[in-house]
């Protein structure tokens, strides 16, 4: 398990375990991260992520992408 932020660009990852305090979480699962989920990283500007999860592509700081297992 690695966080969301040293996954390879273009490849699809199954979200394990998504941490932090519980509106963390559960602004996460909003977004769609949710154990069991795919999450491809598209590519990453200034320090954050866009990934595509659930058919859409979502911005994700690194703080957040570092609480996101994969």
């Amino acid at each position: 398990m690695i966080p969301l932020v040293f996954a390879d660009a273009g490849q699809e990852n199954i979200i394990k375990k998504v941490g932090g305090s519980p509106e963390v979480r559960k602004h996460l699962e909003n977004l769609g991260f949710v154990p069991g989920g795919n999450v491809i990283v598209i590519t990453e500007m200034g320090g954050n992520l866009i990934v595509k999860v659930k058919e859409a592509r979502v911005a994700v700081s690194r703080e957040m992408a570092m609480k996101i297992m994969v």
